[in-house]
């Protein structure tokens, strides 16, 4: 099963999997907002170096998710 396939099937069984991957896509949208002035203010910035962190930790997270998934249903 390809990876692509995985997530599409935590997508649709797993809702801790669902809301984390959506969140993700949203900080990736906020991030892409940031990226489109070109100065930020110091408190955009403290703002851009946390969403980056929690985007980075819900990429850890959806990662481990397809882990137990491929683990459990024996897809190494």
């Amino acid at each position: 099963m390809r990876e692509e396939d995985v997530v599409e099937a935590l997508k649709r069984e797993n809702e801790e999997f669902r809301r984390i991957y959506q969140e993700h896509r949203e900080l990736d949208n906020q991030l892409l907002e940031f990226n489109k002035k070109l100065y930020l203010t110091p408190e955009e910035e403290a703002e851009m170096r946390r969403i980056k962190k929690e985007k980075l930790y819900k990429k850890d997270k959806i990662a481990e998710l397809i882990r137990e998934y491929k683990k459990h249903h024996s897809l190494n």
